[in-house]
């Protein structure tokens, strides 16, 4: 072979290795894939903190795909909205890494029960505290059984301390899942907006409608703001009546938000119902049930972009 060919199989078999080189790289930037738990939101980008330590600038758009999981091999899915993604979330992100190096995802998946245990990190009522309260109480059952069943003390004694680890344990939990909820973003309330609602009723009462509007031009004047939307019930009828409205008014509120005041999901955040949770005032009066019957609605502004 001469000096010519030599040189010419050189250069095709470079060519062809930078072209299999180029192509690997394009498609390992095609997509990529994150596990770990949001760690806070400012507008349409939420940090996730992945089990490794490292805290991973993800944007949300509106294609982004929000969908909630359940099952052993998660054949069961339900389309979710933005608001969904809360601090505290354990979440698996697919998508693609921008020029500054923030994963731009397609498609955000997480379980319902995680999405429970962060909503009630949110309400600050971990189910653990009410299994805890309701051992306690049994705790107490088992104590006047022992004052009156003198025969069978030691039988209790034995179950009293095994209801005592259980609680040390939840103790434990409750305490681990506060600790996760306290290392969230901190974040300054700059406006506020509460919405009183009729007995049974979920729909906005019209006065509070140019507050809501207001409150959605100055969230848009505040640099990388989140609105906060919760909902509340008073604790007359059921508790399952009470989350179903609570819920009702927090979504109509949002439904205003977004298509009245202009404010994209990406920059709200809705953990949903609070039932009766943290009421303001006592449900034992009218006036005490119809303060209750509320949604609170805030602009947040994270520290680290206030410069605080």
């Amino acid at each position: 072979m001469n000096s010519r060919k030599i040189l010419t199989v050189a250069v095709f078999s470079a060519a062809m290795l930078a072209l299999v080189a180029l192509t690997a790289g394009m498609a390992s930037a095609q997509s990529a894939q994150l596990q770990g738990i949001i760690d806070g939101r400012k507008g349409e980008t939420m940090m996730v903190k992945s089990s490794d330590g490292t805290t991973v600038p993800v944007v949300l758009t509106d294609n982004t795909q929000v969908e909630e999981v359940e099952g052993g091999l998660h054949m069961r899915k339900k389309e979710m909205g933005l608001t969904a993604l809360v601090p505290g979330l354990a979440v698996q992100v697919k998508g693609s890494y921008n020029a500054q190096n923030q994963l731009v995802a397609d498609g955000v998946k997480f379980k319902g029960s995680d999405l429970k245990t962060a909503q009630d990190i949110q309400a600050g009522v971990a189910p653990e505290q009410a299994q805890l309260q309701a051992q306690s109480q049994q705790m107490s059952q088992q104590e006047a059984q022992i004052q009156a069943q003198q025969q069978a003390m030691q039988q209790q004694q034995a179950q009293i301390a095994a209801e005592q680890a259980k609680i040390d344990a939840d103790k434990a939990a409750i305490a681990a899942t506060n600790k996760r909820f306290s290392e969230l973003g901190d974040y300054n309330v700059i406006s506020e907006v509460t919405v009183l609602f009729a007995n049974g009723r979920t729909t906005i009462d019209p006065k509070y409608k140019p507050q809501l509007l207001q409150l959605a031009e100055k969230a848009k004047t505040v640099d990388g703001y989140v609105i906060q939307v919760k909902g509340y019930a008073s604790s007359a009828g059921s508790a399952a009546l009470n989350q179903k409205l609570s819920t009702e008014r927090a979504d109509n509120v949002t439904d205003f938000l977004e298509q009245q005041g202009h404010i994209p999901l990406t920059h709200i955040l809705s953990p949903g119902a609070m039932g009766t949770s943290r009421q303001v005032a006592p449900d034992n009066t009218s006036e005490g049930q119809a303060d209750n019957r509320r949604v609170v609605v805030k602009i947040l502004q994270n520290k680290g972009v206030a410069g605080i």
